[in-house]
């Protein structure tokens, strides 16, 4: 019989699989990033606990451009400065993805919020802009010119804060408490360029980050970087403290919210 496809993998398979993955050179991005002071009480509204606000209520946008031989990708990430306990660090609230294989190991393995979106990186020149788009709608735009070249920052480590989840069976919240994950970065930069510039924030009912009005541009460049994760599980959360939030990961809330109908099979 021919070899069914959706049966068990060896032992081998497994091991190779993992090896692979395991081996991966260094994946260099060109990305733009954007950091704002917002209004201090709209970046603590959106901190499910056990997460803080920390003493500047700061938003970043990442927008990017990989360039992987034969599946080119555009990553995008919205966050907010964020505490837990003595450790800093940023929540995404949302993180678009060109590609379906970028969205799926990120949030079934690390509660990623992420969702398939459009991306722009584009240069001509000195000038430059970046978009993140779902539905249609540019909801984070961010240009400019570059101005000045930067000296190239030490490696650095930066860490995510997400919560992973599966939502009831009955709909009626989740499966299992949620569990706090902490993803640590270790960042490299080649180059880093400062932009003059804006960002322009439009109303979307699925991604509403206008809600985070950029009061104070902090500073906004261009650069090309590689990173490498890893994260780990730091606490489970209560349940009924986080079911308010998870609205932020769908676009249709009430697709958690509602049980199955009767009869359903």
């Amino acid at each position: 019989m021919a070899r069914v496809r959706y049966g068990a993998r060896t032992e081998a398979e497994i091991a190779a699989a993992r090896t692979a993955s395991s081996k991966l050179p260094d994946i260099w991005s060109t990305g733009v990033v954007a950091v704002w002071e917002s209004d201090p009480d709209a970046v603590a509204a959106v901190l499910p606990p056990p997460l803080k606000p920390t003493s500047r209520p700061l938003v970043r946008v990442n927008i990017s451009k990989v360039d992987l031989p034969g599946y080119p990708l555009g990553a995008g990430s919205v966050a907010v400065a964020a505490e837990h306990g003595a450790v800093a660090g940023w929540y995404p609230l949302v993180m678009p993805m060109t590609h379906e294989r970028a969205l799926i190991g990120g949030r079934e393995v690390f509660g990623e919020p992420k969702k398939l979106g459009d991306v722009t990186v584009e240069r001509d020149g000195l000038v430059v802009r970046a978009a993140l788009a779902r539905h249609g709608i540019e909801f984070v735009e961010v240009r400019g010119a570059v101005s000045e070249s930067l000296a190239v920052p030490e490696p650095s480590q930066k860490t995510d804060f997400y919560f992973k989840f599966l939502p009831a069976v009955d709909g009626s919240g989740f499966d299992a408490d949620p569990v706090l994950v902490h993803c640590v970065r270790n960042e490299k930069v080649r180059k880093l360029e400062r932009i003059t510039g804006d960002v322009v924030l439009r109303e979307s009912m699925y991604d509403p980050i206008a809600d985070l009005p950029v009061r104070t541009l902090v500073e906004i460049t261009i650069g090309e970087k590689t990173t490498d994760q890893s994260g780990k599980v730091v606490e489970r959360v209560s349940a009924q403290a986080l079911l308010p939030y998870i609205h932020q990961r769908y676009d249709d809330p009430q697709q958690i919210l509602d049980g199955p109908p009767e009869g359903s099979v």
